[in-house]
């Protein structure tokens, strides 16, 4: 086969022939998605540093701000569900730490970190926290001393907030025995550290609040660290101490340990056992001037005693025994007069109640029920009388009114006139016959009289004429 040289070149040249470039065209959404996963993939879990500003939550509880440093900016998004877990308020100027990942926001294409957690640089979370919450009570007025109530002075039952399994309760028992046994102590236990330790404690307290028997309340617990005792820098436990009607000690954690509940409460103690001491001070306070004045009592009983012996034994036997009967004599005469007094006086009190219990019987036989049935029978008597009498005036009234009422139904009865010789004639059908136009000849007909009736038929009818008149 013979190929010629033209023929080859074409065919190299076809071969070799350089492709032509195809040009892709991105939808927006799939290319904000691309790179959405791109850097998610990249960027899943890391930490930025900077300052916040323009920080502003939602009404849905998500937390946005910008995170910001002298030259670039990045926006934050922190959800509802890690917001709340939050132990302080992010506010503008707050240099932090910010953990999550970077993310892509398709509706504007705008790059922004999706946080999980902050941390503020410098003072821990808790401790700024603290400072947060301690000067937003400051400013409502609410550490004011103005505010704060005394305690009573002498309560009756006290009671406290906290572990019954610690030390802080054994404490607080032994001191509030030693100091004051009468004092009656209602425990209210609550945990004292953890997540439901916020909760427990508003609600001990409501129910303090609530009992009718409990004259102060003790929020108390052992020292520890910052997170031990963080339920007791909550704004939840404050605002419970500050709507409590009941005055409240704070004897939370050690002498040097500051808590919100020791601002707000309406009196800090240092530690749990001296909130112990200060509640059974006035009442220890009497106690020992009670044991002080017996004593001195005592030392004076001693002394005066020793004091009439070495008298007696200066003064001679005759002298003494003339002294003796002299005070016998009128202590003997005091008696006789106080006994005369007495007996007038049991004498006027048995006369009292002698005629009291006079008066109750008049009053018992007056009330007697065979006195009261007596005195209803004769009421009775005087009633049935009266009823007879109205009776027989009421019989005789009806009939004279009844016999004037016959004599008059007398006078207008037929039969009256009858009796003066005329003649009632009824016919046939039973109809009085007052027109000779209602008789007809051969009819039978009755004729009433006085005394009887009899029976008779038409012969004849005529009538009356007027000459005939």
């Amino acid at each position: 086969m013979v190929i010629r040289p033209e023929a080859l070149t074409r065919q190299l040249d076809f071969t070799f022939e350089e492709p032509k470039l195809v040009r892709r065209i991105w939808p927006v959404r799939e290319l904000v998605s691309h790179v959405c996963q791109q850097v998610e993939q990249e960027y899943c879990d890391i930490w930025v540093e900077g300052e916040i500003s323009n920080c502003r939550p939602a009404p849905s509880g998500h937390l946005y701000f910008t995170l910001k440093d002298s030259d670039a900016q990045l926006p934050v998004v922190l959800f509802r569900r890690h917001a709340l877990l939050l132990r302080f308020k992010p506010t503008d100027g707050l240099h932090v730490l910010v953990r999550g990942r970077v993310s892509v926001y398709a509706q504007r294409g705008q790059l922004q970190l999706v946080g999980e957690t902050i941390e503020p640089v410098g003072a821990g979370s808790l401790q700024l926290a603290f400072e947060q919450l301690k000067e937003k009570l400051k400013a409502e007025g609410l550490f004011d001393s103005a505010r704060k109530r005394p305690l009573p002075a002498y309560p009756r039952t006290v009671g406290i907030v906290t572990s019954p399994t610690g030390a802080v309760i054994q404490d607080f028992l032994n001191i509030v025995g030693r100091r004051h046994a009468a004092l009656n102590v209602l425990v209210c236990p609550v945990a004292v550290q953890g997540e439901s330790a916020i909760g427990e404690v508003e609600v001990a307290l409501a129910n303090l609040n609530a009992s009718e028997r409990v004259d102060v309340i003790v929020v108390a617990r052992g020292g520890g660290s910052a997170e031990d005792l963080a339920a007791f820098n909550s704004e939840r436990v404050a605002r419970a101490i500050i709507a409590s009607r009941l005055p409240v000690v704070s004897a939370v954690g050690h002498e040097t340990d500051i808590t919100i509940a020791d601002f707000v409460a309406d009196l800090r103690a240092p530690t749990p056992s001296a909130a112990a001491e200060i509640i059974t001070e006035a009442q220890h306070r009497v106690m020992e001037r009670v044991e002080n004045q017996v004593n001195r009592l005592e030392r004076a009983s001693r002394f005066q005693l020793l004091n009439a012996r070495q008298k007696l034994d200066r003064v001679p036997i005759d002298r003494a025994e003339r002294r003796l009967s002299g005070t016998l004599r009128r202590i003997t005469q005091k008696l006789d007069e106080l006994e005369v007094r007495l007996n007038e006086s049991v004498n006027g009190l048995i006369r009292a109640r002698q005629r009291e219990v006079g008066e109750l019987a008049a009053d018992v036989l007056h009330h007697e029920p065979r006195q009261m049935l007596a005195r209803m029978r004769d009421r009775l008597g005087v009633s049935q009388t009266r009823i007879e009498r109205s009776a027989e005036r009421t019989v005789r009234r009806a009939s004279a009114r009844v016999q004037a009422l016959d004599a008059r139904l007398r006078s207008l009865s037929p039969l009256a006139v009858l009796e003066r010789g005329y003649a009632l004639v009824i016919g046939q059908n039973g109809t009085v016959i007052r027109s000779i136009g209602q008789l007809q000849k051969g009819e039978r007909v009755t004729t009433r009289l006085t005394d009887g009736d009899f029976g008779s038929i038409v012969d004849d009818v005529r009538t009356k004429t007027k000459s005939a008149e």
